[in-house]
């Protein structure tokens, strides 16, 4: 069904203001749909491929604010990342992304210029929490750097990470941040309680953080796994120190996201423990 706008104002050649049939307000954001345009002028969303629309009146007022201190020429750039990361996915990218990403590009550029350099410890491990999300932020930071012939640093790559996470997943980057930090913690104990040192660039470091991810995200969003409960006896019997870390770390999971674990993620952490005690 064709929707029709009616423009109340246009921000840009790729920005416009429209009310609906409905009489509510929205931003459109797509190449050109602002180009020889004015107030008053009908649009069709069919007449545009691929655009974005930002519905919720706080986003709206969030992204008007920023037009105004934002180079036309970053808002645009930032606009075709948006667009190929949704493609890449195939997943739809919450609205949200528009403010957070450019407001976050846009003051990544202005430190480069002025020679500041902002270091991200968590490369590495947000490469292995999302490596999906990484893979895409790579070529979305280098396709800027190109565009906008800047030379952003690797480390934002990482940083461009966890705003395409917050994207798909609808959760909130201090929530990211927050799961990502509980992760780090969760190793420094297995490290402590199993008296061993994590060689962070090896294949079970990498499987046991995209595990522990896994916990928590199937935590959250109420995803239950089975296991036999002849497995969880003999880990049980067998394994009586990973066993118990095991209950330790789920302990300390249920402490932070407030929800209850299943046992059966207590049997599959056992696995991973065991795996890096035979290292």
């Amino acid at each position: 069904m064709e929707l029709i706008y009616t423009i109340k104002k246009v921000l840009n050649n790729n920005v416009v203001i429209v009310s609906g049939e409905d009489q509510s307000e929205r931003i459109l954001i797509g190449n050109g749909i602002g180009f020889s345009k004015k107030k008053g002028d009908i649009l069709s969303d069919q007449q545009y491929e691929k655009v974005f629309k930002l519905e919720n009146e706080r986003e709206q007022k969030l992204y008007k604010q920023l037009l105004h201190h934002v180079d036309p020429t970053i808002v645009q750039a930032i606009n075709d990342a948006i667009r190929d990361i949704q493609e890449k996915l195939d997943l739809p990218v919450h609205e949200h992304i528009h403010i957070a990403l450019t407001d976050h590009i846009a003051f990544a550029i202005k430190r480069v210029e002025q020679g500041l350099d902002i270091k991200n410890p968590f490369l590495h491990d947000t490469e292995l929490l999302y490596p999906k999300e990484f893979k895409i932020a790579e070529e979305v930071v280098n396709d800027l750097n190109k565009k906008l012939d800047v030379h952003l640093p690797r480390s934002e790559i990482g940083f461009v990470t966890l705003h395409i996470h917050s994207a798909v997943s609808n959760r909130s980057l201090k929530e990211i941040n927050q799961h990502s930090q509980l992760i780090t913690k969760l190793v420094h104990v297995i490290e402590s309680q199993l008296d061993v040192k994590i060689d962070k660039e090896s294949i079970d470091y990498a499987r046991l953080v995209s595990h522990l991810r896994r916990v928590i995200d199937r935590v959250i969003d109420d995803d239950r796994v089975d296991v036999h409960e002849k497995l969880a006896s003999v880990l049980k019997k067998e394994y009586p120190v990973c066993y118990n870390l095991s209950w330790k770390l789920v302990k300390i999971i249920q402490q932070a996201i407030h929800k209850p674990i299943p046992e059966a993620e207590i049997v599959y952490i056992t696995i991973h423990l065991q795996r890096l005690t035979n290292q």
